[in-house]
């Protein structure tokens, strides 16, 4: 009777269940907030990152965007402005030009003839070289700046670690990857340049 007696009593004791509770739910929440913090922060880094590559790309357009030192400066600016927020953060920045922005938009490659039918200028295929520097360009523009009246597409791309360790447990890449562009057109400070006639070269 007695034993009967005490198992009732042990089945009725809830003493300490909550710790038991709270073991089983913590983890999960954790993982849960710190996966929202990681996202809030990267979110938080994107919108950071495109206003500065907005406000550098205007810096950018005027005439002395097209010196080699002030386009030093003005990457050195948006990187700094990254780094901030995220130590050890790597940033590569490019710039490509077109003579338009609808040239920019449809980013199409310089026109070839594909003989053999696969998609690919390559195996010595003809193509137009319209920007005569020697490379068979995917996207139809040209590196740097560019002059006056040209439309530059910058982009940074930013690669850094991530804060929290909670990436191995959902399976995560260890950093985070942003990409921010903007697309401006340097000011009318002289006539724009054009292209020669272009070139026809072969793929290699």
């Amino acid at each position: 009777m007695a034993r009967r007696t005490s198992l009732h009593w042990l089945s009725q004791d809830q003493r300490g269940m909550s710790a038991v509770e709270f073991a089983l739910i913590a983890p999960v929440f954790l993982m849960l907030l710190l996966g929202a913090f990681d996202m809030s922060h990267s979110v938080y880094m994107k919108s950071i990152l495109q206003g500065v590559l907005q406000k550098a790309g205007r810096d950018a357009t005027l005439e002395t965007g097209t010196e080699t030192a002030r386009q030093a400066e003005i990457d050195t600016i948006v990187s700094s402005q990254v780094k901030y927020l995220a130590k050890g953060a790597n940033v590569t920045i490019t710039r490509r030009y077109y003579k338009d922005f609808t040239k920019a938009a449809q980013a199409v490659g310089e026109p070839f003839t594909d003989t053999n039918g696969d998609t690919l200028c390559n195996a010595g295929e003809p193509y137009q070289d319209t920007n005569n520097n020697s490379v068979r360009d995917a996207d139809g523009g040209d590196d740097g700046q560019g002059g006056a009246k040209d439309t530059v597409i910058y982009t940074a791309t930013v690669r850094y670690p991530r804060m929290f360790p909670m990436y191995k447990l959902a399976g995560l890449n260890p950093n985070v990857e942003l990409l921010a562009t903007t697309v401006l057109a340097n000011q009318p400070y002289g006539e724009q340049s054009q292209y020669a006639a272009a070139t026809v070269r072969n793929c290699p």
